[in-house]
């Protein structure tokens, strides 16, 4: 039985007049932004899983889908708790979910679409929400594709499986084609192919696709870029705050080395209700879960994506040193007080860098250090989320005209990376690709954009004079 939780209920969307839409899968309604700027349509669902089952993919439903309202977030801890009340998570909890209203299940693979007015083959922008792939939703109040419609980019976002549900692999738990673990991943992968599928009849061209993603959204980017599942699928990547390959660090772990930490998760969780995990309520499982990594945060670096020896068949740094990586073109990106500055910074220029200096396609790299108005916590992990997504309205922060034009800036350079896979499109400052033995880093700060080189020295500074905050 599947339990839901809903915080506050969700209205339906408002604004203009309905747009129906006919696709392969069916009639779908959205309707014109409140600003009449784009057509919207919230909570298309484009797949359904059973607990710890891979995904497939939905094709067809009867009479019009009602796409007026967005879809449930997956189960995450915070459906269980007050996080406004947790000290570790009331800044983001301000920041971006304060009176704002969620629906949680495990019923959970929904996106959205923002299209331009009349769009006709419009580039598409595909993002992955970030949150340690244990939180987060693809409808948080920073994410609204109406600025890139503006600049004739087609925007979808995503929910998908997260935590437990999402990551959790056991050996036993194989299925007939001997694959285990990474649901999430392939909850991606089936949005991704949902998209190619049905963005046409929406104005968008199924052959121009960028990834983006932030945080663990970024992380989600890289193992696409490297999976020989999702090649061709798309033509470019954008990742921000996470992705990229450092000599002796990487995200991803063999299923040997999570499984030790889900069967204790198992076994705490059938002490808890009498069943394993494959039967227990959703809320004993993430009450567990969240036990668990307080009491061993390094626990947590279980839940993400493993070898699999399908979707990701060898370490990332294997792959990308035997060529393995799609060639597209890349940008990415860190902020000055992201998690671990100087692991995040040379993580994504040695992506970059790496790229670029096998010569199969340009990457490029930025560096945002803007310090947000309102608080003294500087560039912290997802503030320039605001500025890339052009949402600065839809914040309690104080901010000014820089801002603003830096939003615009953002958005424009991640546009024409979108529709062409070159950020420079004329009219800003030009955006170097990375180069062998050139530290060429696009720099957004507090009085100006430009090319310029960001040390390491500097950011181990910030890190031991600057509290960083992280979700």
């Amino acid at each position: 039985m599947r339990e839901e939780i809903m915080k506050t209920e969700s209205g339906p969307v408002t604004g203009g007049s309905a747009r129906l839409i006919k696709t392969p899968c069916g009639t779908v309604r959205g309707a014109v932004s409140a600003k009449g700027d784009c057509v919207v349509f919230k909570g298309i669902r484009y797949a359904e899983a059973e607990r710890f089952c891979y995904p497939t993919e939905v094709t067809h439903w009867d009479g019009v889908y009602e796409a007026d309202r967005f879809g449930n977030c997956s189960y995450q801890p915070r459906a269980f708790y007050d996080e406004s009340k947790v000290p570790e998570k009331a800044f983001y909890y301000h920041e971006f979910r304060e009176g704002e209203s969620y629906t949680y299940s495990e019923d959970c693979l929904f996106l959205n679409i923002w299209t331009p007015l009349n769009a006709e083959r419009a580039p598409v922008l595909f993002y992955i929400h970030g949150g340690g792939f244990k939180g987060g939703c693809g409808h948080e109040k920073h994410f609204d594709g109406a600025a890139y419609c503006r600049q004739g980019i087609l925007t979808v976002t995503i929910n998908y499986r997260l935590g437990p549900l999402g990551f959790a692999c056991m050996e036993e738990w194989k299925d007939e084609k001997g694959c285990v673990g990474n649901y999430a991943m392939y909850d991606q992968m089936a949005a991704l192919s949902w998209i190619r599928r049905n963005i046409a009849a929406f104005g968008g061209d199924p052959d121009r696709i960028t990834l983006m993603g932030q945080s663990a959204g970024a992380m989600s980017v890289q193992q696409h870029c490297l999976s020989p599942l999702t090649r061709g699928s798309f033509c470019g990547a954008v990742m921000m705050s996470g992705g990229g390959v450092m000599k002796g660090f990487s995200p991803t772990a063999a299923l040997n080395d999570a499984e030790p930490f889900w069967r204790e998760l198992d076994c705490r969780v059938v002490k808890a209700c009498g069943v394993g995990m494959r039967k227990a309520e959703p809320s004993v499982i993430f009450k567990e879960f969240h036990t668990l990594t307080k009491e061993r945060p390094e626990a947590a670096m279980a839940c993400g994506p493993i070898i699999d020896g399908v979707f990701l068949p060898e370490p990332p740094m294997e792959i990308v040193s035997d060529g393995g990586a799609h060639e597209i073109p890349y940008l990415m990106g860190s902020t000055s007080e992201d998690i671990v500055p100087p692991i995040v910074h040379k993580m994504a220029k040695g992506w970059a860098r790496l790229q670029s200096d096998m010569g199969r396609c340009p990457s490029y790299a930025f560096f945002f250090d803007r310090q947000l108005p309102g608080d003294d916590c500087g560039a912290w992990h997802s503030a320039d989320l605001w500025y890339a997504f052009g949402t600065l309205e839809n914040s309690w922060r104080p901010f000014g005209a820089w801002d603003r034009e830096l939003s615009d800036i953002m958005v424009r350079y991640f546009s024409d990376f979108i529709r062409t896979g070159n950020p420079n499109g004329g009219g800003l400052p030009r955006w170097l690709p990375m180069e062998k033995g050139q530290n060429r880093v696009m720099r957004f700060g507090d009085h100006g954009v430009a090319m310029g080189g960001v040390s390491v020295a500097r950011l181990n500074h910030t890190m031991r004079t600057k509290t960083s905050v992280g979700e």
